[in-house]
């Protein structure tokens, strides 16, 4: 039990840090409106 949640815990920080790093890739400018939106949307 414990190593299950452990194992949540280790999937849920990565994915906030992947959802983090992907938004800040999207951040800058040089991508169009349309992309983000599109990927807001996904």
């Amino acid at each position: 039990m414990f190593r299950f949640l452990k194992y949540l815990l280790i999937l849920l920080v990565l994915g906030t840090i992947g959802l983090f790093g992907y938004s800040y890739l999207m951040e800058p400018e040089t991508a169009p409106v349309s992309t983000t939106i599109e990927i807001d949307a996904g």
